[in-house]
């Protein structure tokens, strides 16, 4: 699964862009995915996949059970009193609002979601290692779709970088890989050719990215 050049993310008419302006894009990541049918949206996939969209493999549980017991150990995944961060959810405009499916702020597992449009959504993080944003959105090309995973990174201390330095091999050679993967398994089985998708034995690992616990 292809980690994406800065410049084709930019390209595409996205709300971020400008929303997040002067918050540092840290990676993007993309899967192409069959073209089943035309007109599908993230929120329809969303809605279908009961918001279920990454399912890690026994390797990424691993790292991931791992990281979760350094930071219980560290204290790295407890939230700042909000009165030390400002959420980007004050950036929302009206029309921002208004055009959310989702209120902003409400509680994702150990996210925050900040919008939900049609076909694209951004949930925040903040914990003592980082405070970061990861946008998701499907695109729709002439024979395909492809799905882009963009991260930010705004440094919460002089350990952000070190942090990031650390979990950044680990992220790029096993875990994306991984949940991207998972996310074109969970397309065929929900968009795919008989339409069908069940929820039932689902192991989401949606919130679980390498920045917090789950």
């Amino acid at each position: 699964m292809p980690q994406v050049a800065t410049q084709e993310f930019a390209r595409l008419p996205l709300r971020v862009h400008t929303f997040l302006a002067g918050v540092p894009l840290h990676d993007v990541w993309s899967v192409d995915l069959p073209s089943w049918r035309t007109g599908v949206t993230l929120h329809d996939f969303l809605r279908t996949e009961g918001n279920c969209l990454f399912t890690p493999s026994s390797v990424v549980r691993m790292l991931l059970g791992i990281r979760l017991f350094v930071g219980r150990l560290l204290r790295w995944d407890r939230e700042p009193a909000e009165t030390a961060w400002k959420t980007f959810a004050t950036r929302l405009t009206d029309t921002d609002r208004s055009r959310s499916l989702t209120a902003p702020s409400t509680r994702d597992g150990f996210f925050r979601v900040i919008y939900r449009f049609e076909n694209e959504q951004l949930v925040e993080l903040i914990n003592r290692t980082v405070h970061a944003a990861v946008l998701s959105t499907l695109v729709e090309t002439g024979t395909a779709y492809r799905f882009y995973l963009a991260v930010y990174v705004c440094s919460v201390s002089r350990f952000t970088p070190f942090y990031m330095a650390i979990i950044d091999p680990f992220r790029k050679m096993i875990v994306y890989p991984s949940l991207l993967r998972g996310v074109r398994a969970r397309w065929n089985q929900a968009v795919g050719a008989d339409g069908k998708h069940t929820n039932a034995n689902c192991r989401c690992g949606k919130h679980m990215l390498p920045f917090s616990k789950s």
